[in-house]
This record gives C-alpha cells, sequence and structure tokens, in this order.
C-alpha cells in the first residue's frame, strides 16, 4: 500500500493507494471516522459493479451503513441532486457524527463532499474514487460542488475529506473513453510540475491505455504526490493551486456552453491545455516546438484538440463567467516551459480569441 500525506493542520489527511483491497474498506476506516450512521453515495453505473461489496465490507466492522445510489452523469451534478442527498440524512436521522462515503468518479465525489461540506454546516466524508480522473485529481485537495446552468462548479466549497481510498482494480471496468478524459489530467500534472514526469507520459502513453498496472499505480502516486504538495502549500487557492487550472478556464467554458453532455471533462481539458499553450506561444512565453509536443501527446491519448460547432465569441464570453475570472479579465494558468507554469490576470482578449479562432471549425 502507498501512502501520501496531505498537510493542512488539523484537516491533514492520507491518500492510501493500492490493489485489490476495496474489501478492506471497513478496516481502514473504522478507526478514522466515529461510529456513527454511514451513507455511501454512488451512481448507478457503479453502484452495480462496486455498492454491495463497499457496503459489505463496512458492515463487516460492524459499521452501521447505507447506501444511496444517483444517476450517473455530468448533467445530475446540480442542488437538485444534493438536495435528494439532504431528504435521505434528514428523513433517516444523520446526525453530525455521521459520515458520506463517496464511491465513484468525480461527479459522485463533488457532489458528496458538498453534501457533506454543507449538511447541519459540515459532517465527515471520504473518497473512495473508481475513475482515473477521479484518483488523480478530483479526489484530492477538498474542492467540492455542483455546476450551474451559466457555469461549471460556480457553487461550491473547500471542504477536505478524512481519508481518501484507492483502488486501482477499479480501473479494469472503467469505460475506455472515461480513461482517455482521465489522462488528460495526467498529462496536465506533467506539464505544469514534472517535465520529467511529461516525459514518462510521451514514452509510455501506449502502454497506459492498454492498462499496465503496475506503470499506471506510479503514474496515480505521482499526479497525487504533486497535488497534495500543491494544496499543502495553497489550501484555498489564493496562489499557487491555480496552476492546477491548466486548461480548465477553457474547458470549463466549453463545458458549460454544451450543456456538459458534448464533452467529457477531460475532453474539455485537453483541448483547455492546447488553446493554453497557444496563448502561451502568442505571449512568447512558451514555444512551439513544447506546444507540438503538448499536441502530439494529447493525439496520442486520443484526446479532441478542436473546438465544434461554438462561436470563439460565446466561449469568450463564458469564460468572463467563470468562477476564476476577475473583473473584466480572465485569469489564466499558462505554461512557461514543460514543468513550469505561470498565472497571469491580465491576458489580452484579442489574443484569446485568435487562439480560439484557429481552433475552432
Amino acid at each position: 500500500m502507498e501512502k501520501l500525506r496531505v498537510k493542512l493542520g488539523d484537516r491533514s489527511y492520507d491518500i492510501l493507494i493500492s490493489t485489490n483491497w476495496l474489501s478492506q474498506l471497513g478496516k481502514t476506516v473504522k478507526g478514522i471516522i466515529p461510529r456513527e450512521k454511514i451513507l455511501i453515495v454512488t451512481d448507478d453505473r457503479v453502484g452495480n459493479l462496486y455498492g454491495d461489496e463497499a457496503l459489505e465490507s463496512l458492515r463487516a466492522e460492524d459499521l452501521n451503513a447505507e447506501i444511496m445510489v444517483l444517476p450517473h452523469g455530468e448533467d445530475n451534478k446540480n442542488l437538485a441532486t444534493v438536495e435528494r442527498i439532504y431528504n435521505f440524512l434528514v428523513e433517516y436521522n444523520y446526525a453530525r457524527g455521521s459520515t458520506l462515503v463517496a464511491l465513484g468518479g468525480g461527479v459522485v465525489g463533488d457532489i458528496t463532499g458538498f453534501a457533506a461540506a454543507t449538511y447541519m454546516r459540515g459532517i465527515n466524508y471520504i473518497q473512495v474514487p473508481t475513475s482515473l480522473m477521479a484518483m488523480v485529481d478530483s479526489s484530492v485537495g477538498g474542492k467540492t460542488g455542483v455546476n450551474h446552468p451559466l457555469g461549471k462548479n460556480l457553487i461550491g466549497s473547500f471542504y477536505q475529506p478524512k481519508l481518501v481510498f484507492t483502488d486501482t482494480v477499479l480501473l479494469e471496468t472503467l469505460a475506455p473513453e472515461e480513461f482517455r478524459s482521465g489522462m488528460a489530467e495526467v498529462i496536465k500534472y506533467g506539464i505544469i510540475r514534472d517535465a520529467d514526469f511529461f516525459e514518462l507520459i510521451e514514452d509510455k502513453m501506449e502502454s497506459l491505455i492498454k492498462g499496465d498496472v503496475e506503470l499506471l499505480g506510479k503514474v496515480i502516486r505521482r499526479c497525487c504526490e504533486i497535488k497534495a504538495e500543491v494544496v499543502s502549500a495553497d489550501e484555498r487557492e489564493s496562489g499557487l493551486r491555480a496552476i492546477l487550472n491548466f486548461g480548465h478556464t477553457v474547458g470549463h467554458a466549453i463545458e458549460a456552453l454544451t450543456n456538459y453532455r458534448k464533452y467529457r471533462h477531460g475532453e474539455a481539458v485537453a483541448i483547455g491545455m492546447l488553446a493554453a499553450a497557444r496563448i502561451a506561444v502568442q505571449m512568447k512565453m512558451f514555444s512551439e516546438m513544447e506546444t507540438q509536443r503538448l499536441w502530439k501527446v494529447i493525439t496520442r491519448g486520443n484526446l479532441p484538440y478542436q473546438i465544434s460547432n461554438l462561436d470563439p465569441e460565446d466561449i469568450m464570453e463564458r469564460m468572463k463567467k467563470d468562477k476564476k475570472a476577475r473583473m473584466e479579465y480572465v485569469r489564466f494558468a499558462l505554461p512557461s516551459r514543460i514543468g513550469e507554469t505561470e498565472i497571469l490576470d491580465d491576458v489580452p482578449g484579442e489574443i484569446v480569441l485568435e487562439v480560439l479562432k484557429t481552433m475552432t471549425d
């Protein structure tokens, strides 16, 4: 078992990474959370695969656990779904010592974390990520929230889990398109923080896509190490943590404009990373050669790199509504070289628009 620590004082917690150990969930969490009611929150896809095993693991340790199954999909990441969780918690008398367990991908993790952050002003929750996207990114760091029709994750809270419990064997049942989507976040970590890691992804992309378990474990660990370092230094995104938004400014706008149905999150982020790289080239802070390296690894990961059937002006307008906007400016995380990223608040709009036009078919 691999163990990493997210160091946040009295809110610190561990990220545990192993293979084929979901059956150990109950033994692992029983000393971390109060022995009060536990609710597993999952979706219909993950629940059918792993819900019973997770529930039985908790109950085997005499933990009072139940399960709630939500519809899958990004378009269910909204306040109405959170209200369903609240209603269950109230109806069945869940109190402040209760715990939520998020068993699923990024959508389930974000929704469950937000419900935990706001129910009775905060109860415990645990992340059990089941997608590559969640394992390398969304389960770590305490960003919780839901979407609004005008923007992604506009409603949310910073609220840390008590534990991240990762079982890499769960990736075996992940749909190929969801795995590819998660690879966008993996690529992101190489660009923003670790040139050697990016080179590893370049060299081993085919092995990763084929599901090399040992290699995936190393990749997941490195992504979690980077995120833990960044979050420990800047929990609430007042500075350094903003580099994690590389690719997300354009990506979130694309997702919102297409009602979260045309592009998976990682697909939109892949397009957004390439857009950010090209903006950085135009601003003479990133090289064309490095942009080509990024483009090649995105295409080898079978991720999109063009925007279809969207007006660049609409994308610009939607970016201004993003939670990362600063008054009339849009905040961008832009690469200065592979492995290093800068945060700029004053990127000229004409450069952004010019780049978007070159990427829109």
